[in-house]
């Protein structure tokens, strides 16, 4: 017999049915043990948090329901053994409510995921009972209030991260009795109180990341006792004091993220062998001091490499032949200086070995040396280039044209001579080339023609002679062209004039141009800024000069144009300045130009005879000049002119004016030098506003008539502040779009004041153009404000996006240029205009089309100047418009660049993928933003607009194949809703600028239209 199963002997008198009923009763008690004493807990618990859910838009939780059990739930995992719930995985769901307190009753729950959700209210401190949990990520969301101190009972807590919602306080105390804990990810909240020296004695940490929270203070010292430290991510949380040397004997830190603070203090020499491991350095925008430790040459694995933006001083003698991995190096704004050593720029040699670079800018560092000829050697992978603000001098290499994956190269403001080389041509995916202000000669390249993507090209302040090449032509994406002050002769070519890409600026001024100015001029109907100023040229100024109908700036200034100003100008309403001095025009001077809402007007040294009109930009003498042209007559005591009723008795007397007249032109002349002056430092920026009143104006009895008594026949739209009517007020206008302001509203004073304001500095193509502006009383007495734009007959973006009675829809080519458009009006705005202008409400109701389907941004209601009205945008309780606005305006951030960028990605992604931000399926954290991401790269066509896809079927057919054209197509749609993501990422400083966003979507278009 075996002992180890022993027999149990029954009497045989033991009833058998006896037995049956016992083992039944101990089986359905163990089974109800099992299903309530345990389990059941976790069930009401699940059930709990399914019921405090709201909104559920993908049916996550459609399968937590009696019909399975529930660790068979979509997002529960439980333990083979016991049963009970040990995570739950619930990323990206989109789903909306409230934590339910219950969910700490998971006591067997290991891992708890809410990532990227809009789970919104407080953080329950019942999570403290959770004592087995390990992971704890409830990031991207929207959580409020406190970190909850009993998070200290999860004891066994290894990862805790509730980045990207908007948590306040401190940092508890509490959080340092996890031991275990080796992540800790905070960032993006708004947490204060400074790092908290207390987390040193959390020993296990390897990864602690508070970017983006106002925390302020210092960095403790006690971090140093973090042996583990691998990642440390602080930037832009208002820390000041110096970096504690503790930090520095964290031999395994691989990250250190520190940019956008105010430290102060220097590095350690022996940095590189102090952290030998280091992969990342960025430490720009603080005001560090000191020389940059050429240790850091030890730091073999480094790859980004981030010091812009200090004070570091001395000779740089890093040796980057050991980075072989160096991706980012920016070292700009600093004092960088060698005394002029031969060998200054010899660290650019070094660089060679540095195969991944991508990025190089040394902008603004006082190099006083000459260009390595190896610098051609550099990486293939170099996108960026920037040598600008320094004193560098010599030739620029030949070797330069090695440089293929280039896209922007800066070298202006620096001492280079000798001619520009003709390499420069190779760069075939050059955007922007800049190298103005140096002392280059000889003649601009003819190779210039193959850089066809190239939107920004900058050769003035140089000496360069020659004609201008006619190949340049051929660059038909080239929005901004400036070669002012060089020695340019020959006639302006007719191919240069024919580019219907130039937008922004044609500058062209103080050369010796000659010959007639070419009637392709004309052709330039979107350009903003001409300049044509100091030339030799002559002849009658065109009528077709009356196409370039976007003009804001035409200067023709000093030159030997005659003749009378054709009446074909009274077609560019939309100039702001317009100097025409210094020629031998004759004639009167038109009366139209009394209808333009001018800022600047110069006519001095002409021969123009008769009365000076008396409307407009002459009814202020302090906005126009006359002077030298002795025929003109007026009654503006200013102008020191004869009255014109007086002008032949008085001409024997006129000799004493002449002497009068010869004195004021010397004294104009200085400041008009003085003008040209500043225009050249200023490019295409528009000069300050010169009147105090800009826009003519109209009374409310004629808005009224053009109305129809503001009937709703004639109502076309309706803002936060306004209702707009279409009506004629004067036949020289048409159709017009006339804003009435609802002054009950709280904000509608300010809205219209800072509209005018903005208006009064800003013309360009892609702008609303105003017309005129009221500002009165109605028939009850009642304040009366509106605004009158030209109409838009095409209407506005939300409409064609999104109108059920539109037959028509956009295809792709009409996106994309929309999209340039609205990126080209931003670039201007925030690069181009004297103080940068911040239009603050983008989105796709304020984007307006013309009969071209020309874009047009509006609505400047909430604009900020930069610098000037600082604190009257903190008094705007609505910053923007939600879905639109960026998520740093509602923590109280002020109005920034960066946050228009925002919204044109919102707006980019709007149009690629035909959903409003604000659709039921975008919930707070689960936006339109990450919709796009998570489709990248390789879903893209499933978010893309199915409107887009299918509006022509062979279209539709060809974009279900693997053509290698529907292939290029897919591939320019990821590029663009790329973008989109890149310029709505919740960080500002990660956005990507205007200007490079114009430029890529341009890249794009060049592609597709050659598919």
């Amino acid at each position: 017999m075996n002992s180890r199963h022993p027999i149990i002997c029954l009497p045989s008198s033991f009833p058998i049915t006896f037995l049956y009923s016992w083992l039944i009763i101990l089986f359905t008690i163990v089974t109800i043990s099992a299903s309530f004493g345990g389990n059941e807990t976790d069930h009401m618990a699940l059930l709990s948090f399914k019921n405090l859910i709201t909104q559920d838009p993908y049916g996550a939780l459609s399968s937590w329901n009696a019909s399975s059990h529930f660790c068979d739930w979509t997002g529960v995992s439980c333990g083979k053994r016991h049963r009970r719930v040990t995570r739950v995985l619930l990323i990206s769901r989109g789903l909306k409510g409230s934590l339910s307190p219950h969910v700490g009753n998971l006591s067997f729950l290991r891992e708890f995921w809410l990532f990227n959700n809009s789970i919104e209210g407080s953080i329950p401190h019942e999570l403290g009972r959770l004592s087995r949990l390990r992971i704890l990520n409830l990031s991207y969301n929207k959580f409020l209030g406190f970190l909850p101190t009993n998070l200290s009972g999860c004891s066994n807590l290894e990862k805790l991260e509730t980045h990207h919602n908007m948590l306040v306080g401190n940092i508890p105390i509490e959080i340092s009795f996890l031991l275990k804990l080796t992540l800790l990810g905070l960032h993006n909240n708004n947490l204060t109180g400074g790092i908290p020296p207390f987390l040193g004695n959390i020993t296990s940490m390897e990864i602690f990341s508070t970017n983006e929270n106002p925390l302020g203070g210092s960095i403790p010292h006690a971090l140093g006792n973090l042996k583990n430290f691998r990642e440390f991510y602080s930037g832009g949380c208002n820390l000041h004091g110096s970096i504690p040397r503790s930090i520095y004997n964290l031999s395994l830190l691989a990250h250190i993220g520190l940019a956008g603070n105010q430290l102060t203090g220097s590095l350690p020499q022996a940095i590189g062998a102090m952290l030998p491991h280091l992969l990342t350095i960025q430490l720009r925008n603080n005001q560090l001091t000191g020389p940059l430790p050429s240790s850091i040459s030890n730091c073999s694995k480094l790859q980004f490499l981030e010091m812009n933006d200090n004070k570091f001083s001395g000779k740089l003698t890093i040796n980057f032949s050991k980075l072989r991995d160096l991706k980012i190096l920016t070292l700009g704004n600093n004092n960088l200086y060698g005394h002029g050593e031969v060998d200054e720029m010899k660290f650019i040699d070094s660089l060679n070995n540095c195969s991944q670079l991508m990025r190089l800018t040394l902008f603004n560092c006082n190099f006083q040396a000459m260009l390595p000829k190896l610098i051609g050697n550099l990486s293939y992978n170099l996108n960026y280039l920037i040598l600008s603000g320094n004193q560098l001098y010599g030739n620029i290499p030949s070797s330069i044209g090695n440089l293929v994956g280039l896209t922007v190269l800066d070298l202006g403001y620096n001492r280079f001579t000798g001619k520009i080389p003709s390499t420069i041509g190779m760069l075939q995916k050059l955007n922007i080339a800049s190298l103005y202000d140096n002392q280059f000669t000889g003649p601009i390249p003819d190779t210039v023609n193959n850089l066809s993507l190239l939107s920004y090209l900058d050769f003035s302040s140089n000496k360069l002679k020659g004609h201008i090449p006619l190949s340049m032509g051929n660059c038909h994406y080239l929005s901004e062209l400036y070669l002012s002050d060089n020695k340019l002769s020959g006639k302006l070519p007719n191919q240069l004039l024919q580019l219907p890409s130039l937008s922004v600026a044609l500058d062209l001024s103080r050369n010796m141009l000659f010959g007639s100015l070419p009637t392709e001029v004309g052709e330039l109907k979107i350009l903003s800024n001409l300049n044509l100023s100091y030339n030799k040229l002559s002849g009658s100024i065109p009528t077709s000069l009356g196409g370039c109908i976007s003009l804001s700036n035409l200067y023709l200034n000093g030159n030997l144009f005659q003749g009378m100003i054709p009446p074909s100008l009274s077609s560019l309403r939309g100039l702001a300045e317009l100097d025409l001095s210094c020629n031998n025009l004759s004639g009167q001077i038109p009366q139209f130009l009394e209808r333009f809402s001018l800022e600047y007007l110069n006519l001095s040294f002409n021969d123009f005879d008769g009365e000076v009109p008396v409307l407009g930009v002459f009814s202020n003498a302090s906005a126009f000049s006359v002077l030298g042209n002795i025929k003109l007559c007026g009654d503006l005591v200013e102008l020191g002119l004869p009255k014109c009723k007086e002008a032949r008795k008085h001409k024997k007397r006129f000799h004493v004016f002449d002497i009068c007249i010869l004195l004021a032109s010397t004294l104009f002349t200085i400041l008009c030098f003085v003008h040209v002056w500043r225009k050249k430092k200023n490019k295409s920026q528009p000069s300050q506003p010169l009147m105090s009143e800009k826009i003519l104006k109209v009374s409310y009895n004629q808005l009224d008539g053009a109305t129809n008594g503001f009937s709703e026949a004639n109502l076309i739209g309706r803002g936060g502040f306004s209702f707009v009517y279409k009506g004629i007020i004067d036949n020289d206008f048409g159709f017009v779009a006339i804003k009435v302001l609802h002054l009950q509203i709280q904000g509608a004073y300010r809205s219209f004041d800072k509209e005018c304001e903005a208006w009064r500095s800003i013309r360009h193509r892609n702008l609303l153009k105003i017309i005129t502006s009221c500002s009165s009383i109605d028939f009850q007495g009642n304040d009366f404000k509106a605004l009158v734009y030209e109409d838009m007959p095409n209407g506005s973006l939300n409409d064609w996006l999104h109108s059920s009675t539109r037959t028509h829809r956009l295809d792709l080519i009409q996106r994309i240029n929309i999209l340039i458009d609205v990126a080209c009006a931003l670039d201007y705005l925030h690069n181009h205009c004297h103080t940068s202008i911040i239009h603050g409400d983008l989105k796709p109701s304020n984007i307006l089309l013309d009969e071209d389907m020309v874009a047009h941004v509006g609505e400047f209601g909430l604009s900020k100047f930069l610098g000037t009205d600082s604190n009257q945008s903190n008094s705007i309780r609505l910053k923007g418009t939600i879905g639109y606005a960026p998520p740093e305006y509602g923590l109280g951030s002020e109005m920034t660049c960066s946050g228009d960028v925002y919204s044109f990605g919102v707006l980019l992604l709007e149009v690629m993928t035909g959903k409003r931000p604000t659709d039921d399926m975008f919930n707070n954290d689960f936006s339109l933003h990450k919709f796009a991401y998570m489709a990248l790269p390789n879903h893209v066509m499933d978010v893309i607009d199915g409107d887009l896809i299918n509006y022509h079927q062979d279209d539709a057919i060809s974009m279900q194949t693997n053509t290698p054209n529907a292939q290029k197509t897919k591939e320019c749609m990821a590029s663009i809703v790329n973008i989109g993501v890149s310029c709505s990422v919740d960080s500002g400083p990660q956005r990507m600028n205007i200007r490079d966003v114009a430029n890529e979507l341009q890249s794009v278009m060049a592609t597709l239209q050659n598919v």
